[in-house]
């Protein structure tokens, strides 16, 4: 593989759209709901109306007291208000914290503690929920209502009209920008990236688009406070392509926006995908002109790529997947087709990236990596992040002689390709991958949309299934579907909206487990 390349230059969230609007002003930005931050803009905003709004909040923020290198904690209801308020935030040199709006109450003030007296910028939704007991006064330095009035805080309402700031643009190795991991193993981590970092994570992705020979409308539902929403306005907006930027996943909602705006390009995350399978045979035809589908979040089963794929009338459509971690960004990718989804090892992410990233696999045990002995999957990438905020020493525990340790599991194939069998933490004994069980048995049984095996009670592999409609599970189907699986316990049937999940969508599988232990736990003897 090539060496990786640090990036010669960073990525600037406070100054993409303004830049961008010189030559794309007039193009839209389409919304599926209201802003509580601007509720008079509408659903449609132009490139130079987002880049006004930037500004605009940009010198309120900076009335509000805010300065160059201070941690700006943004925690609100969800919208694409976030973005614009994260942009705002790095505009005047500040460090913009984006806590995903999902995460509760104990999480965000134990992370509001670690960043040490942080502001926060709220709305009165969470300051009435979530909040409502807890002790902000004492672990923020000022709390900044997005609209509105409460108590103990100050509203952005106050500062309009505030003078204008010229843009700040730090030194491209210094701190620009935090998000946070899933939280799947507990406390979220607060990871921080400079505006190098992000630029290294922006070059595949833009490769990605500077292949897309059409301006295409790119329709996207993906979460507001991963870094995947700034590199996709870096993206998008100097390009000029129109955005319908989506709160609701609901397939019929779904189905009645993109019949009117038809994109070309959908990228959202699996199990978004998963929900818009109905989708394939809806009478307005939502997919009818969808030329690229991408996902980059987690791995997508083959069987939901080939029925959308199929759903589209454009030719040559292709689903284009792609393997990363809140650490890195993009890694390694792939592209699927009409004749290649269906019969697609589930497992296969792709290639790495020539000169953005590279993959090593190290033994776990001292004997070769294979498919049947798996190993930790190393990377290096020019987007990796400068460390955990508070937390130095266990990132560096993951750092292997400048090679990242994401604690996944796989092999490569002679062909070079990385296949992703599990994380180690979710490894079952005796099943070689519980993610190729669910891939095989989702691409068998058309009536469930979404399978996650779990360990339950005595380390036994638990298979939690929702089926379409919430109808009851058929037996004998499922019997026959997983019958090369013996060792699986039976399966437990739940609504899609039970399932915990992350800020971007996917199942919370230890807190699954923890939920199916407690409930045996519970039973009558």
């Amino acid at each position: 593989m090539l060496p990786v390349k640090a990036s010669d230059k960073g990525l600037y969230m406070g100054l993409v759209a303004e830049r961008a609007a010189v030559e794309h002003g007039d193009q839209l930005i389409i919304l599926d709901h209201d802003m509580d931050l601007l509720p008079d803009a509408g659903r449609k905003l132009t490139f130079a109306q987002l880049a006004e709004h930037i500004d605009d909040m940009a010198a309120r923020l900076y009335a509000a007291g805010i300065r160059r290198s201070e941690h700006v904690a943004l925690h609100k209801s969800n919208g694409f208000d976030i973005n614009i308020l994260s942009s705002a935030v790095a505009r005047i040199g500040a460090v913009p914290v984006q806590l995903s709006p999902a995460l509760d109450a104990e999480s965000v003030v134990a992370l509001l503690r670690r960043l040490g007296s942080p502001y926060l910028v709220t709305d009165a939704a969470k300051l009435d929920g979530s909040f409502a007991d807890a002790p902000l006064a004492e672990i923020t330095s000022k709390v900044i209502l997005v609209a509105g009035s409460r108590p103990g805080a100050v509203s952005l309402d106050d500062f309009a009209g505030a003078p204008r700031q010229e843009p700040v643009v730090p030194h491209a190795d210094l701190p620009a920008l935090m998000t946070h991991t899933s939280g799947t193993t507990g406390l979220p981590k607060l990871v921080v990236h400079s505006a190098r970092t992000l630029h290294g994570r922006y070059r595949p992705q833009a490769k990605l688009f500077d292949m897309i020979r059409e301006r295409e409308t790119v329709a996207l539902h993906v979460s507001y406070v991963h870094s995947r929403m700034p590199l996709a306005l870096a993206v998008l907006l100097p390009r000029g392509h129109r955005m319908v930027v989506m709160n609701d996943a609901d397939p019929q909602k779904a189905a009645e926006l993109w019949a009117e705006t038809r994109p070309g390009f959908i990228e959202s995350h699996p199990n978004s995908f998963m929900e818009w399978e109905e989708l394939v045979d809806h009478p307005l035809r939502p997919l009818a002109n969808v030329k690229y589908f991408s996902t980059t979040f987690d791995a997508i089963h083959p069987s939901t790529m080939h029925k959308l794929l199929h759903a589209t009338d454009r030719s040559s459509p292709l689903f284009y997947q792609i393997y990363g971690q809140s650490e890195t960004g993009p890694l390694v990718g792939r592209g699927f087709t009409r004749a290649t989804a269906q019969g697609a090892d589930g497992r296969c992410q792709g290639y790495a990236f020539p000169s953005d990233t590279k993959f090593r696999l190290v033994s776990r045990n001292g004997k070769e990596v294979t498919r049947d002995n798996p190993g930790y999957i190393d990377v290096q990438a020019a987007g990796r992040a400068l460390g955990y905020f508070g937390e130095r020493e266990r990132y560096d525990t993951q750092v292997h002689g400048g090679w990242w340790r994401g604690m996944d599991l796989g092999y490569r194939t002679d062909e070079g390709c990385l296949h992703l069998l599990d994380r180690e933490v979710d490894s079952i004994p005796g099943i070689h991958s519980t993610l190729e069980i669910e891939d095989t048995v989702l691409g068998r049984l058309d009536e469930l949309t979404e399978l996650v095996v779990v360990p339950g009670p005595g380390e036994k592999g638990v298979p939690v299934v929702s089926t379409r409609d919430d109808l009851p599970l058929d037996l004998d189907r499922w019997r026959s579907a997983i019958a090369e699986w013996p060792q699986l316990a039976e399966p437990v049937q739940m609504k899609l909206s039970e399932l915990p999940r992350t800020a971007t969508m996917k199942v919370q599988r230890i807190e699954l487990s923890a939920r199916l232990r407690r409930r045996a736990e519970q039973r009558p003897a």
